[in-house]
């Protein structure tokens, strides 16, 4: 079990205003913690491959250099939105003389 004074430690290093009367109360909890984790380390976890995530999800983008049929749709579809347009580019007046 932590102790107050190892809690008031704690809180030093870690730079935290820890008010007296909270002083048993995170006690208790970080020794509640140490215990679960102490508990997890008695798991036997030979048999358990390691793995990167906890989800077999992948990533499903594609790199930025492969456009395909629907880039160019969408392209066109905004491109057609422009007021003036001319060769796939937008037309816009010029600001400078």
């Amino acid at each position: 079990m932590i102790d107050k004074d190892q809690v008031k430690n704690i809180a030093e290093l870690a730079r935290l205003k820890v008010k007296d009367e909270e002083v048993e109360k995170i006690a208790e909890d970080l020794s509640s913690i140490l215990d679960y984790v102490a508990e997890l380390n008695s798991l036997d976890v030979s048999s358990v491959e390691p793995t990167l995530h906890a989800t077999s999800a992948k990533n499903v983008f594609r790199s930025d250099d492969e456009p395909d049929e629907q880039d160019h749709e969408l392209a066109e579809k905004l491109l057609n939105l422009a007021p003036d347009n001319e060769d796939g580019y937008i037309k816009v007046k010029s600001i400078l003389k």
